[in-house]
């Protein structure tokens, strides 16, 4: 039997299962497939903290969203038109999502009476008429995978885990994914045990040959390739495009990247991904706490290294003395704060932008450092060179703040050719810079970017005094005067006040020309504002968009940007952090849109939001 193929411009599916059912393993080698294919994506993986969350109950749900298309896309999509759910709990978890119409694959032979009442259904919603407004597909995903595997040695409990495979594969037959990558993947992933990667190949193979076979499914879809921009793509997540960018710094910068950093979620990627890169020169200290890793990476910056450190929020906090020494001695660091759900431990999966007046004034006394915010997965790798870049050219801490979302979201990325990286290279000092030609003086300034000297430790000459105490200005000794104090927190001020000038404009998208609101963001509600945008003018609506990359200094056309617009709407993933510091900064009274969910707005929401925004004018 031959059966209908539909052609869809876009899809959003979401898998939704116990933490333990693989479900994110799932949805990536999906997204693998899909990139391959040459869709454009956007992924959305939500879990719980816990490393094994209590099975069959609603805190325990993880799952992985994905939105692919034929055409260019912003976001992980607002609404899934499919829901994997494999379980009662994944069902009731994500039903509110779904619009109507939806298709549902129910895992049947997990709606178990006790499964049930976990989540507080009476009975099966299978059942009843409970889901009609959807499109409900029943398979009995873990028996089929059972029966599936019963040439294999194994046990009934090590063939149902397979079953997220076997859904794989229907979902792969479904929507016309290839199929080799995933093969391939579990060859190499279960290589030292043949048997179990045999029995994974043989339920995605049986999961493929059930969507082709069954009446269930009668139609398939399929979803042509995007029309990309001529070049090399990959799929990519944040974390790894920022691992990818700092390996770029250290080789643009000819400096070897010392990576000192703690284990905390959402960050531990940046330092697993880092720590495979040997050949590249970088060296990974995973240290004993938060103080020891920016102590060591502040240590290898005084020795001549990009020092990195990378952590989440509450590691922030802990390393805020160590920062606030790389502000006074003066030294590249580049500090990365994955931000997650606060305060305290909070959620630490799921996605805030809550850390950013923490990154502004989090330290003791006049303690200014620049900050940059990527937009999108993969922009997180410029935005690594690009605070690379800042920190050794300014001899500044830098703050690089990614979020959760972006951290664990993926999206296709083109490859820079390694002839557009830019060389942010700089000069070690390597004599006496005094007019007498025989001192040093430590903090003698560039007279453009206001920087001291890189001086290496044991070059002949060069020796000075390092540490937190004040420094008199030029000789860096210790110095306990008043006025030499003033001078010199101006001074570093003004050293931060005036990248500003070496940063690109802010650019603002208003297609006519004549929209009266803009909307303006940063960080990792760019897309979500965009595809909110985006639907505002198709409807007729007249709306004007700027993004910002760099927080602090703010790029010099900022204030001029936000007058010439009769009103400015601001949506952040927190209370109204950066509409705080533009109202005391500009006096222009920004409108706050402000949730803290730990999720991502959704394109829908922001849609109507600036909508009754430009009705109200």
């Amino acid at each position: 039997m031959t059966k209908q193929v539909q052609q869809l411009d876009r899809v959003i599916i979401r898998f939704a299962g116990d933490s333990g059912d693989g479900m994110q393993l799932t949805g990536d080698r999906f997204t693998a497939g899909t990139a391959e294919f040459g869709n454009d994506l956007s992924t959305l993986p939500n879990f719980p903290a816990e490393i094994r969350a209590p099975a069959g109950t609603l805190p325990g749900v993880s799952s992985f969203q994905l939105h692919f298309a034929d055409h260019d896309i912003l976001t992980p999509g607002d609404a899934p038109n499919v829901l994997v759910a494999m379980n009662p709990a994944a069902l009731k978890a994500n039903l509110g999502d779904l619009p109507r119409g939806a298709d549902i694959i129910v895992n049947t032979d997990e709606f178990t009476k006790r499964n049930l009442q976990k989540v507080g259904y009476d009975g099966s919603p299978v059942d009843d008429d409970s889901l009609a407004e959807w499109r409900v597909h029943p398979v009995p995903l873990t028996s089929l995978t059972v029966k599936a595997l019963e040439g294999f040695s194994l046990s009934k409990k090590d063939a149902e885990r397979s079953k997220n495979m076997f859904a794989l594969g229907l979902l792969s037959w479904l929507y016309h994914r290839p199929t080799e990558a995933t093969i391939k993947f579990l060859e190499n992933k279960f290589a030292k045990k043949p048997d179990i990667a045999k029995a994974n190949i043989a339920a995605f193979q049986a999961g493929w040959n059930y969507g082709e076979t069954t009446e269930s499914f009668s139609v398939s879809y399929e979803v042509k390739p995007a029309k990309l921009a001529p070049g090399v793509y990959r799929n990519i997540s944040g974390n790894q495009a920022l691992a990818y960018g700092l390996i770029a710094a250290s080789v643009q910068s000819r400096l070897p990247l010392f990576l000192g950093s703690y284990p905390i979620t959402p960050a531990s990627d940046i330092l697993h991904e880092l720590s495979r890169h040997k050949r590249f020169g970088i060296r990974t200290f995973q240290a004993e706490d938060e103080i020891a890793g920016v102590g060591a990476a502040l240590g290898a910056a005084f020795g001549g290294a990009l020092g990195v450190t990378t952590t989440s929020g509450p590691g922030v906090a802990l390393k805020a003395e160590t920062v606030g020494l790389a502000v006074t001695t003066e030294l590249p660091l580049i500090v990365v704060d994955v931000q997650r759900a606060g305060p305290s431990t909070g959620m630490p999966t799921k996605t805030e932008q809550t850390d950013l007046l923490m990154a502004m004034f989090g330290r003791n006394g006049e303690s200014p450092l620049p900050i940059v915010a990527p937009s999108t997965p993969s922009d997180c790798f410029d935005a690594a060179l690009e605070a690379a870049r800042i920190a050794v050219k300014y001899r500044t801490p830098v703050m690089l703040l990614s979020d959760g979302y972006l951290a664990n979201g993926s999206e296709p990325w083109k490859l820079p050719s390694a002839a557009e990286l830019p060389d942010i290279s700089t000069e070690f000092a390597s004599g006496p810079n005094h007019e007498d030609g025989v001192t040093f003086l430590p903090f003698k300034r560039d007279t453009e970017t206001l920087a001291r000297p890189w001086a290496i430790p044991g070059t002949a000459g060069l020796e000075h005094r390092i540490g937190g105490i004040e420094k008199a200005e030029n000789t860096g000794n210790i110095s306990y005067d008043g006025e030499n104090h003033d001078r010199m927190v101006r001074m570093r001020q003004a050293k931060i006040d005036g990248i500003a000038d070496d940063i690109p404009a802010l650019e603002v998208d208003d297609p006519d020309g004549d929209a009266r609101v803009l909307v303006l963001g940063w960080g990792s509600t760019y897309g979500p504002i965009a595809a909110a945008a985006r639907r505002v003018r198709k409807s007729g609506g007249k709306v004007a968009q700027a993004h910002l990359r760099h927080l602090n200094p703010l790029p010099a056309n900022v204030g001029e940007v936000l007058r010439s617009y009769d009103k400015v709407l601001l949506p952040e993933i927190n209370l109204g952090q950066l509409a705080l510091l533009l109202r005391a900064r500009f006096l222009v009274d920004i409108i706050s849109y402000n949730r803290v969910r730990g999720l991502p707005f959704k394109a829908e929401e922001l849609a109507g939001v600036i909508q009754d925004v430009i009705d109200s004018e």
